[in-house]
């Protein structure tokens, strides 16, 4: 018998479950169609069980243990649940929060999440529409919530759904929490033990009215009035592709004062599908295109984009030659807290007790920027969960100027705990204005930047490994990295060694260690001679090994700037020769 029988009865048996009256007749006639005609989609299907991942649940939408439905939802919301009914004996009454982006079903969803929270007993406040995720963690702090869940993907493709789980602080969940939900929810094993439907006065519809408390909160972080009052004509094009920023970016950007937004009309239409684009990312340049064509029939000076739940930002600046270009997750970041650091100087907010959080694979930019001003700053694991511990850790006693990480995620002020593409979108264009005030484009003033500290560039590998083979054999990279790491690359001398997996910084020069005292991942950072960090970390959601490569140099002239950016470019791809990885 071959492995594919074997596995085919294996999965047929928990189809079969699946036919029982507990489920609905839609899902009965779904799960009957599969077994009758589509074997292979059977077993993906059901071959295995959704896992409720530290980040929480994401996958393809469609019937089966292995997808996105009501019962792998209803079964993670009843694990939830669990957990928190042990960690709060003592609360008269749990409370939550739900929101939900433009997905498919996900307004199904989340009225199945909130009839089941209900059902337990709990307050719901849910959502009357969607929302971006960084409203749903405002809301959490806003009510004093105990959690809250968002139905998003993020920017998967338009087949997938997920579904994330937030604490108290409304920030997602670290350790220990998160792998006790994950050890909660695996323990329902049947749809029995679910407590669907709860009772309706449980739930409180909310909407328009966070909405205005929120915005009202982020005008409270605008540092600059005046260059507002000054350029409120600045042209900015904005697009939500399709998702949540649809309504609060607009909105955001007239609360600061910007009288001259464009929209894209047609990805201003709220569609899980996502029509217009591949792939509803904003770190894609084909993910903006209508955007900066609608920019250049307008002559705009900005472009922005969010993605589907508003929590990441991609913009487009205009060069020397007018012509629109995007900027990474780097440069936008280096931005951001280069014109927060600097106002909060000129403003007189610098007291001795402020900071800002990067990951550890974001640009080494932003630790020359805060240490020039006197700006604490702290490296974490990859994830924004670790920045918003931080801020909490370090809430009433120091002060959180920003942060962010490569991945087009940002965040400023502390009453949001995750990246706020909301926030970051009018703050962008307050930076913009204030370059301008001051005679220059955010183009210039990122050059401007780089001519006084380094000019630095950041560049990204992807190694797809895929199956148990692959697995195995990133596994032995990493090994390999560890037992024989390098005592050169390209030419230079490495010269430290960080290893996140056992908190140990190693200075090769000298020989001493230090404990890195961050939660313990399975990354490797080598430092070399010539300013080059190479950071290695598998991915945690699919089957690849990310290679991160930060490099600098000394500006030598503003003018010359673009061909000594493509010296880096180039330089990336020579050390990712080097390491055979190209």
């Amino acid at each position: 018998m071959s492995d594919k029988t074997i596995l085919l009865q294996e999965v047929m048996e928990k189809a079969q479950k699946w036919l029982a009256p507990e489920f609905d007749e839609s899902t009965r006639k779904q799960v009957q169609h599969l077994i009758d005609n589509e074997p292979d989609e059977l077993i993906e299907s059901f071959y295995r069980t959704l896992e409720f991942g530290t980040g929480g649940l994401r996958g393809i939408m469609g019937v089966g243990t292995n997808r996105m439905n009501i019962y792998t939802v209803g079964m993670a919301t009843q694990g939830l649940c669990n957990y928190l009914i042990k960690n709060f004996p003592n609360e008269k009454q749990i409370k939550v929060v739900i929101a939900r982006d433009c997905r498919n079903n996900g307004e199904l969803f989340a009225q199945t999440a909130a009839g089941i929270f209900s059902a337990n007993g709990f307050k719901v406040y849910l959502f009357d529409d969607l929302r971006p995720t960084p409203e749903l963690s405002f809301a959490i702090r806003h009510f004093n919530c105990q959690s809250g869940i968002v139905l998003t993907a993020s920017h998967n493709p338009k087949e997938y759904n997920g579904y994330k789980a937030y604490w108290s602080d409304g920030a997602q969940m670290i350790e220990p929490h998160d792998t006790n939900v994950i050890a909660e929810v695996e323990k329902i094993t049947s749809i029995a033990q679910v407590k669907f439907d709860g009772p309706k006065e449980n739930i409180e519809i909310i909407g328009h009215e966070i909405d205005e408390i929120y915005v009202n909160e982020l005008k409270k972080l605008s540092l600059s009035p005046e260059a507002i009052a000054a350029n409120k004509d600045l042209k900015i094009v904005y697009t939500p592709i399709h998702g949540t920023g649809v309504k609060l970016t607009p909105m955001a950007l007239k609360a600061f004062g910007f009288e001259n937004v464009t929209t894209v009309k047609e990805q201003d239409v709220v569609d899980g599908n996502f029509p217009t684009v591949v792939s509803p990312n904003p770190e894609n340049a084909e993910a903006l295109k209508m955007a900066l064509a609608k920019a250049d029939e307008i002559g705009a000076d900005l472009v922005m984009a969010t993605d589907p739940d508003s929590d990441r930002v991609g913009i487009a600046v205009r060069n020397h030659s007018n012509q629109l270009v995007l900027l990474n997750g780097n440069q936008t970041a280096t931005l951001l807290i280069y014109y927060l650091i600097t106002k909060w100087k000129e403003n007189g907010k610098l007291l001795g007790k402020e900071y800002i959080v990067k990951t550890i694979v974001t640009t080494e930019l932003l630790v020359e920027i805060a240490q020039n001003y006197g700006v604490a700053y702290h490296d974490v694991l990859t994830g924004f969960k670790y920045i918003a511990d931080i801020i909490e850790k370090k809430h009433g006693k120091e002060n959180y100027i920003g942060g962010g990480e490569e991945s087009y995620g940002f965040l400023a002020g502390e009453f949001v705990r995750d990246k706020d593409a909301i926030m970051a979108c009018a703050l962008i264009a307050e930076t913009a204005a204030w370059a301008k005030h001051n005679g220059k484009t955010l183009y210039e003033l990122l050059i401007d930047i780089y001519s006084q500290y380094h000019l630095y560039y950041e560049g990204l590998v992807n190694i797809t490994k895929k199956g148990k083979a692959g697995a195995e054999e990133i596994s032995a990279m990493m090994h390999q990295y560890r037992t024989a790491p390098p005592k050169e690359i390209n030419g230079s001398q490495v010269i430290m060694i960080k290893d996140y997996e056992f908190s140990v910084e190693k200075d090769l020069l000298t020989g001493k260690e230090k404990v890195i005292e961050l939660p313990k991942s399975n990354v490797l950072q080598f430092f070399l001679a010539d300013g080059t960090k190479i950071s290695i970390r598998p991915s945690g959601t699919e089957p690849k090994i990310k290679f991160y490569f930060g490099v600098k140099e000394k500006l030598k002239n503003k003018q010359t700037y673009e061909t000594e950016m493509k010296d880096l470019v180039e330089k990336v791809n020579i050390v990712a020769k080097s390491m055979n990885l190209n």
